[in-house]
């Protein structure tokens, strides 16, 4: 029986803190250290980067991070797998083998490709009838090409679009050998990578319970989140001693429902049953999860697809006092008049609601109304859209003010996700000595996920009449949400805080968390699809509503465009709770 494997996340997300990775090098004994750098809208950035240098593509952060403490890691003998390659893994590989070179090191680079299936848009039918074909477009790749490199002794492996779970099931792998058929193991190596890949967000980031955590957890930088997966696939998610945040079960769920869509979690090297795992405080900012079962992956591959779409640009106005919705009316009517036929091909002009206006601050006494234009044509959102706002600035609503200059618009992109055959990618790895290997296809189940699994009802019966009392739903209720392309997601779960009502609690929350219900909740949902999934193992549910954020976070008007905020949102509006639970 091989030890557990120490690995440690030093990077959520392109543009995450760049010391930490020499933080995680010196805070305490690793095995393997992984950062993950990428999400749809950082493919689309990378991609906008190649039309100003074909070689770029990459995180570039990496580098500089890799020129801070490449040379610690290799003299502690932590093995670093990152997917900051993004669109161009091979460029990133050569650019750290040039920094290294200047450094005086001399690590054994490997890098993981053949997820850009861009030259092969057209064949598979992802030609947008509307944008053509797409800038970037990429397979997400599993964990085997990582585990190869590193088996045949890599000290660093670059990837481009893997999954991001798969920074960690590749060293996993590695560490203790599992073969494609370790459909346990693996699934526990990615809820393991699913954890700890958002960075701060396992120990306390983001996290909708921050003044519940000990003082000194919020005094200082919060640490990033560690696993230590043992043989079986089980884990321990921990951190290093001394640094900031709390590992705490509740943490660890807010990072679980994140982001997720039905109870079967797919993964290219395995299906992970959600509703099988168990999370236990076994110590101080040491969370076990086990009881993680797996499948056979999916017969398709997920892929990433960012079409340019056009330019937007956005002006937001500042309404103080009395009358603000008749205001933002007649400000509408006059620039709508005024762009005539010539306007942006789509506008959206937000909401506004009537501030206090017996307010002891005139910022409390005022609303904002923003209005967002989109268009092919870069001249419609720059001064064809500004122009008519601004002539309105002495001849319109009393208290007219923007509240920034106008500025040019910008390019944006449209991400849709696709379903590709496994056959149409070639997963490849060069490794260290300039070999390439071509990893083959696991075993897959040809069966198309069926949603319906474990989707409402509630596994619970349904409670006696009881009295009821109308509170936040926060009252004991956590939520973490986020966005996967144009659907948001929101993880609620009642609060681990040893209250004697838990499960009576969790039974309330599951049956209460109908669409119906989420609809009343979120009205600006009223009209979409929503799935409603209880885990009741993690003591709550996870909600998607399809189409909230329009064609995703580049192209959608919302001012949350990633639905960050939504969960608190949700938390905060008013329930109808038994009052025997409270």
């Amino acid at each position: 029986m091989t030890s557990p494997a120490r690995i440690g996340n030093c990077s959520g997300f392109y543009g995450d803190r760049l010391s930490a990775f020499r933080e995680m090098l010196e805070g305490g004994p690793l095995d393997y250290l992984t950062g993950d750098y990428l999400a749809e809208l950082t493919m689309l950035i990378l991609g906008k980067d190649t039309f100003k240098d074909p070689n770029l593509g990459y995180a570039r952060t990496f580098v500089r991070q890799a020129e801070d403490a490449l040379g610690l890691a290799l003299e502690k003998g932590v093995k670093v797998v990152v997917n900051a390659g993004g669109i161009n893994p091979k460029g990133l590989a050569e650019k750290l083998a040039e920094v290294s070179t200047g450094l005086g090191l001399a690590p054994k680079i490997a890098y993981v490709a053949g997820d850009d299936i861009r030259a092969k848009v057209a064949d598979l039918g992802l030609t947008h009838p509307t944008y053509g074909n797409p800038l970037t477009a990429n397979a997400y790749l599993g964990a085997f090409g990582i585990a190869s490199a590193l088996d045949r002794g890599a000290d660093l492996v670059v990837t481009g679009r893997v999954t991001d779970a798969s920074v960690v099931v590749g060293p996993a792998i590695h560490h203790h050998g599992w073969t494609p058929e370790s459909y346990d193991a693996l699934a526990g190596a990615v809820i393991a990578g699913h954890i700890i890949e958002c960075g701060t967000q396992a120990v306390g980031g983001n996290f909708s319970g921050f003044l519940e955590l000990p003082a000194d957890a919020r005094s200082k930088p919060l640490g990033f989140p560690i696993a230590e997966v043992a043989a079986d696939g089980s884990m321990v998610i921990t951190k290093h001693d001394g640094t900031g945040g709390a590992v705490t079960v509740d943490t660890v769920t807010a990072q679980l429902v994140y982001e997720i869509q039905t109870t079967r979690y797919l993964n290219p090297d395995v299906t992970v049953d959600l509703t099988t795992m168990r999370l236990e405080q076994e110590a101080s900012d040491r969370v076990k999860v086990s009881g993680v079962t797996g499948s056979l992956p999916p017969a398709t591959l997920k892929a990433c697809l960012n079409y340019f779409a056009g330019y937007r640009n956005s002006m937001e106005l500042i309404l103080t006092g009395l009358n603000v919705q008749e205001k933002a009316a007649w400000v509408r009517e006059q620039v709508e008049r005024a762009w005539g036929e010539d306007g942006p091909a789509r506008v959206v002009w937000s909401d506004v609601i009537q501030p206090d206006t017996d307010a002891d601050s005139q910022e409390a006494a005022s609303a904002l109304l923003r209005i967002t234009a989109f268009d092919a044509d870069a001249n419609k959102v720059a001064k064809g859209f500004t122009g008519p706002v601004i002539e309105q600035v002495l001849g319109s609503y009393p208290g007219f003010a923007p509240c920034r200059m106008p500025g040019p618009g910008t390019a944006y992109g449209v991400y849709t996700p696709a379903y590709i055959a496994r056959e149409v990618v070639e997963h490849t790895v060069v490794h260290h000595d300039g070999s390439v290997e071509v990893i083959a296809d696991p075993p897959t189940d040809p069966a198309p996920l069926d949603k319906a699994v474990g989707l409402r009802p509630s596994p619970y019966p349904s409670p006696a009449d009881t009295l009821t009392r109308r509170l936040p739903l926060g009252t004991f209720v956590h939520g973490r949400s986020g966005d996967k392309g144009g659907d948001a997601n929101i993880g609620l779960w009642v609060k681990n805080d040893g209250h004697p009502k838990y499960a009576e609690r969790v039974r309330w929350l599951t049956k209460y968390l109908s669409p119906r219900k989420v609809r009343e909740l979120v009205p600006e949902a009223a009209d979409l699809d929503i799935e409603v999934y209880p885990l009741p193992n993690l003591g709550g549910v996870n909600i998607l509503i399809h189409g909230l954020l329009d064609e995703g976070v580049a192209a959608t008007a919302r001012f949350d465009p990633q639905a960050k905020g939504l969960a608190e949102w949700v938390r905060g509006r008013t329930a109808t709770i038994e009052g025997s639970l409270l």
